[in-house]
């Protein structure tokens, strides 16, 4: 079998095995070993188990544990609703004033959560009904709940970059903090689309009027814990001082201290989170010891060297290649879960960003924006439905409606960073 008929079969298989409703993780692992018995027969079964050994063993997947577990704390102990407060009083009496707390908290939010389906469930429980009592833009405020949610997988920790790079060969500290100013930039480009958005607003809102400044004092104090727990994450990092996984684990006892300290740690609460984590974690194994397997497959029947030479029979060159790259994936995330995505095209695209000589961790961070902005993209974006379960006022309609600028913001924001490749790779290269 040459490899052009196992890829075209495979995928094929796999597409039909996700539009039937299965899940990612089942499908994957279906395709994998169908995949063993049909090229290798039960002789490459012992090639299944060391695969799955060797991934499942990785310290790769630790860090992915325990920034869930981190994740799963802070939200679980309601401590957000603390930085909700703090953040609400900082931001003052503005025009607009809840659009900028969105974005900023949002902001926030990223360097504590890789979810961007769990950030946008949060605000729309908790931010968007306030926006909706208040007079705001319904579709206005529904894009930039989504904008700030999307925020979460680029902006470090993410979960994501930690999955891309662990299957792409990629350093998983440099793809990490290589998210940040990419994530800032994106944050600062929504909130001028806001801005010139946004349409008369009362001159002064319930609730907004100016705080004192022995209250913004109070609540800057207030926040000093949750920026402690991003410094024992990131900056620990960016310092050189410690690994991924051990910045990981630093940020787990952060966010038990501030569990802690707000008087939010119970027994229950920890369990609750522990339970959620594992079993978040078990998936996530389940699916990148699939993907690395998937990528081994496609080396034995030969498909990655034909990509390689393929893609260097057509002679698009470097720049073509990449808008080809990344119009793949803009496109079958429409359609298609975007981490299904990711597992079948790292495996695919890695030999052909070695071969175009890109640099990896720029390439890989805007593929990870990509993503992101595919789960924004109608009609089966996650984060979309995420808040539509999440707010019940708001029709399918607007949120589609709202979705579309916020996908236009993201994709002015990657055509940047693809034209100042330094943004993305100017901390990575600092660290080295």
């Amino acid at each position: 079998m040459t490899w052009v008929p196992f890829l075209t079969v495979g995928l094929g298989l796999l597409l039909a095995l996700l539009f039937a409703g299965v899940p990612v993780f089942v499908g994957f692992l279906a395709l994998n070993i169908l995949g063993v018995v049909v090229l290798m027969g039960p002789a490459g079964f012992g090639l299944f188990t060391n695969s799955l050994f060797e991934t499942a063993t990785s310290p790769t997947l630790a860090t992915v544990a325990l920034f869930v577990l981190m994740g799963e704390i802070l939200f679980r102990s309601g401590t957000v609703d603390v930085l909700f407060d703090s953040i609400d009083r900082l931001v003052g009496n503005l025009k607009g004033r809840l659009y900028v707390v969105v974005i900023s908290l949002s902001t926030v939010f990223g360097a504590l959560s890789g979810s961007a389906v769990a950030v946008a469930a949060m605000l729309g429980r908790s931010l968007l009904p306030m926006m909706q009592s208040r007079g705001y833009d319904a579709k206005l405020s529904a894009g930039t709940v989504l904008a700030g949610a999307s925020l979460a997988p680029i902006i470090p920790p993410s979960l994501l970059a930690i999955i891309v790079g662990s299957l792409a060969d990629v350093s998983i500290a440099g793809l990490l903090v290589a998210g940040l100013i990419p994530g800032l930039v994106l944050a600062g480009l929504t909130l001028g689309y806001v801005m010139l958005r946004m349409g008369p607003q009362p001159a002064e809102e319930p609730g907004s009027t100016s705080q004192p400044d022995r209250s913004r004092v109070h609540a800057a104090l207030r926040m000093t814990p949750f920026l402690l727990v991003i410094f024992s994450v990131m900056g620990l990092i960016m310092l050189g001082i410690a690994t991924p996984s051990e910045s990981a684990a630093t940020g787990v006892a952060g966010a038990v201290l501030v569990a802690a300290l707000f008087r939010r740690l119970t027994w229950k609460m920890l369990s609750e989170a522990i339970g959620s984590a594992v079993a978040i974690s078990a998936v996530i194994l389940v699916i990148v010891c699939s993907a690395k397997l998937f990528s081994q497959l496609l080396s034995f029947t030969g498909a990655t060297r034909g990509l390689v030479s393929l893609t260097a029979d057509l002679g698009l060159g470097p720049d073509l290649t990449f808008l080809v790259m990344m119009l793949i994936p803009f496109v079958l995330c429409m359609f298609i879960d975007q981490i299904a995505f990711m597992l079948l095209a790292i495996p695919i695209y890695q030999p052909i960003v070695k071969a175009m000589d890109y640099d990896p961790v720029w390439f890989w961070t805007l593929f990870l924006i990509n993503l992101t902005i595919g789960s924004l993209t109608p009609p089966f974006g996650y984060t979309l439905f995420a808040l539509k379960g999440a707010n019940r006022d708001l029709t399918i309609a607007q949120i589609f409606g709202a979705a579309w600028p916020v996908v236009t913001i993201f994709l002015i924001g990657m055509a940047l960073l693809w034209a100042m490749p330094g943004l993305v790779t100017f901390l990575p290269e600092a660290l080295k």
